[in-house]
């Protein structure tokens, strides 16, 4: 999982968030539950075009904040995380979720699936580790280099100018945070390690994968590759899309969605 694999953590949000014990959340809508989890450095707000669109459509979008920093660092994995969301769902008494992952959040949500198919109807992967995590390229990041940071960002998309000066800045003062730059390296270690090609041919979970067409970090070979392990998937590609296609083509990304959930009889 590169550190640049998903970004936006502090943009505009404008939807209230409940706090609710240990848990921060978005929720909207009533119906069906579409439970949403945001990638390493990403943020509710990656989502927003999914939260404008589906309570509309009678589903009801929870999108719970990860504790991606607040573990400990020995508890700071991906199987940490995937408990975290199973303990979230069942305190909120959800049954027969829809769970959406990008990134980080695709592989929490992948391994939230396997631990508890029971709570888990359908599942939704876009630019999902799991699989594959491309190097870091010049190995750690530079912690004082600006424009290193902004290159880096940008390559995440299809169109550079989806990275915006606020999404470049977050990025800079998270990997000049010591504490938080050591947690996301454990992170990304942590998502190599738990790589889940033998597990997925054993989930019968029906999954939508809505993969970028031009993405750099998790390229479209790995969309392939889940495709073919996972027994009941559907394949859908974004042209002209990078790492976070909720993000760079919201409207196609939920037609995309809503159509499957549609025909899947969601």
């Amino acid at each position: 999982m590169p550190i640049f694999a998903n970004l936006g953590v502090n943009q505009v949000m404008t939807h209230p968030i409940i706090k609710d014990g240990k848990y921060q959340y978005v929720s909207l809508g009533d119906g069906a539950p579409i439970v949403i989890l945001h990638g390493l450095m990403g943020g509710l707000s990656n989502f927003q075009g999914v939260m404008d669109y589906f309570p509309e459509k009678g589903y009801r979008v929870i999108v719970p904040e990860l504790p991606i920093y607040d573990m400990p660092l020995l508890k700071t994995t991906v199987k940490s995380f995937a408990v975290y969301v199973d303990e979230f769902l069942r305190h909120l008494n959800l049954k027969d979720v829809i769970l959406v992952g990008n990134s980080l959040g695709g592989h929490i949500a992948l391994l939230e699936t396997k631990m508890d198919p029971e709570i888990v109807k359908g599942l939704v992967i876009t630019g999902s580790s799991g699989l594959y995590e491309s190097a870091m390229g010049d190995g750690y990041p530079k912690r004082g280099d600006y424009e290193f940071i902004k290159k880096k960002a940008e390559e995440v998309f299809y169109d550079p100018a989806v990275a915006t000066k606020e999404i470049v800045d977050e990025v800079f003062a998270t990997v000049n945070n010591r504490v938080k730059l050591v947690k996301t390296l454990a992170i990304a270690k942590s998502a190599i390690r738990h790589n889940m090609s033998k597990d997925l041919p054993l989930m019968k979970t029906p999954t939508c994968i809505i993969w970028g067409r031009n993405d750099g970090v998790t390229p479209p070979n790995v969309a392939d590759e889940f495709n073919a392990l996972l027994p009941d998937s559907d394949l859908f590609w974004i042209e002209k899309c990078g790492h976070a296609p909720m993000m760079e083509h919201p409207d196609t990304f939920n037609t995309l969605l809503e159509n499957w959930l549609v025909a899947r009889g969601f």
